[in-house]
């Protein structure tokens, strides 16, 4: 007999009457229909795996899929807070393997509470996990609580690039905190020779032909991809696909000020005011003045952004996608207006921004997944100017900025301001430049009774929540120090407590393919010898 619906008030989608009995559910929430994925990164220290988790977990997190990385390296640095040198990875360091596979193991325990309790769908391991065994260890973890697995291996065998890699990255870790950079980086090679002894790569044509993955050769140069699993695993090879590490720059810019912008009236395709089209004007100095070579621009399909985008007198091309949010039966209409005439919609809409639907329009839900195509062509680009309107910014914004569901709806994005994107380690560095042209403020910040921040929504089979919350900092593993053989510390090291976390840090060593210093390329001979 079929079931009787009721229409949510927010996102307007139907849901089973609660007057039925409910479903079998896990503690932490409902039972989907895919298992959780425990996605595991594997290859020889600076091949850009903690570059590739980070990069991946901000894309999931941002089109809904609650995503989390455990970096082993932390739980190692949380053990032993004195990194004295590389003899503490040395397979013939037996104090020192132990140390490591409790501090794995560790990491292991927090990816199931994140998985089972804390309602997490995907949890990235963030490790070398450069043998067979250790990667067995894994694959039966994951099989005794019902995960599925995906391994990423970073391949790169271009001395220039793990040169780069270790010089911009690794080198600032706070394992390296105090020492000069020669030392520093004779020390990290001689870490990577360490693993190197032991490394056993997946191996899809025989081994490992069982198993999911997907190993990226070069830093993208070559794909191999074995047995994905399903459609979020089939999103992740796309996405990986997509992504590059060459020096770029995005801006990001609303249309000049409309007519509609004057009067307060949201949507519509209404054309620039007068200050408007100063601002196009400006536009175009602007750009001249950066002198960008082969810049892309990119426009909506309405009136005001194809006006600003005509005075730069250059080629763009017109999405549909970056249209702004759809207000629905609200289109056109004051904020006022819809006070009076649409009084529940209004107060749902404050209530909950991000997944509130208009009438017959679209939610910033929505909206992240019709910009999800303009996303991962902008991955693939260089220099990209995009002129677009102020919801679709802002999820632009969170993308780029790691901005998780809640705070997206209320990023400011002015008029007549352009936002400079650059891509640096392990995120992006934004710049505010403002063209001067005066414009009406369309910035709503969050009422005050909104500010609580609203809970997950949850139906009976299926989740749609923000981004993870980080959970409550607790220690993970006690301080191994006492159990590890000490070595002598490296020359001009003055040993520090190290943080658990580094605020402020580029988290990963882009592999920047430009040309690195003679200084550099001798200590690559270390590990790459001629």
């Amino acid at each position: 007999m079929p079931m009787e619906l009721t229409q949510s008030r927010i996102q307007k989608i139907w849901l089973p009457n609660d007057n039925r009995p409910a479903l079998p559910r896990r503690s932490c929430g409902p039972q989907l229909a895919n298992s959780p994925t425990v996605i595991v990164m594997v290859g020889l220290p600076a091949r850009g795996k903690t570059y590739i988790s980070k990069k991946l977990t901000r894309y999931l997190n941002w089109i809904g899929v609650p995503t989390k990385v455990f970096n082993v390296g932390e739980y190692r640095r949380e053990a032993v807070k004195h990194y004295s040198s590389y003899d503490f990875f040395r397979p013939d360091n037996e104090e020192a393997m132990k140390v490591r596979r409790q501090c794995a193991m560790a990491a292991l325990r927090d990816v199931k509470l994140y998985l089972t309790e804390e309602a997490g769908q995907i949890a990235v391991f963030d490790a070398t996990n450069t043998t067979r065994e250790r990667r067995g260890m894994i694959l039966n973890f994951a099989k005794e609580n019902g995960f599925k697995v995906f391994f990423i291996e970073s391949v790169c065998n271009d001395p220039n690039v793990v040169a780069t890699n270790v010089m911009e990255v690794k080198l600032s870790s706070p394992d390296y905190r105090d020492c000069n950079s020669t030392d520093a980086m004779e020390d990290f090679m001689k870490r990577i020779n360490c693993y190197q002894a032991s490394y056993q790569p997946l191996d899809p044509d025989d081994y490992d032909r069982e198993l999911s993955l997907i190993k990226v050769i070069d830093v993208g140069r070559r794909f191999l991809v074995n047995r994905v699993q399903d459609h979020i695993q089939s999103r992740i090879v796309y996405y990986l696909m997509n992504i590059h590490v060459q020096p770029r720059t995005i801006y990001l810019c609303r249309h000049g000020e409309s007519e509609f912008n004057l009067k307060g009236r949201i949507g519509g395709d209404s054309g620039l005011s007068n200050r408007g089209k100063k601002f196009a004007v400006a536009l175009n100095k602007f750009v001249e003045e950066q002198n960008l070579k082969d810049l892309k621009i990119w426009t909506s399909q309405l009136k005001r952004t194809i006006q600003t985008a005509e005075a730069l007198q250059l080629p763009y091309e017109q999405w549909k996608a970056l249209n702004e949010i759809d207000a629905g039966v609200c289109e056109e209409m004051t904020y006022e207006e819809i006070r009076e005439q649409h009084p529940e919609e209004f107060a749902l809409r404050d209530q909950d921004k991000y997944y509130y639907r208009y009438p017959s329009g679209e939610s910033y839900q929505d909206l992240v997944q019709r910009l999800e195509p303009v996303i991962m062509e902008l991955e693939r680009q260089e220099n990209v100017l995009v002129i677009c309107h102020q919801a679709v910014m802002r999820c632009l914004l969170a993308y780029f900025l790691d901005k998780s569901a809640d705070e997206m709806p209320y990023l400011k994005c002015p008029l007549h301001t352009v936002l400079k994107l650059t891509p640096v380690a392990y995120g992006c560095r934004v710049e505010s430049i403002s063209l001067n042209i005066e414009a009406v403020n369309t910035h709503r910040d969050r009422p005050e009774e909104a500010k609580k921040g609203p809970n997950p929504l949850m139906r009976r089979n299926s989740v749609t929540p923000l981004a993870s919350p980080e959970p409550t900092k607790k220690p993970r593993i006690n301080s191994l120090e006492e159990h590890v053989a000490v070595s002598p510390a490296l020359p001009g090291c003055v040993p520090q407590e190290v943080p658990t976390q580094m605020p402020g840090q580029p988290l990963l060593g882009k592999a920047c393919l430009r040309p690195v210093c003679h200084f550099l390329k001798v200590f690559s001979l270390l590990i790459f010898p001629r």
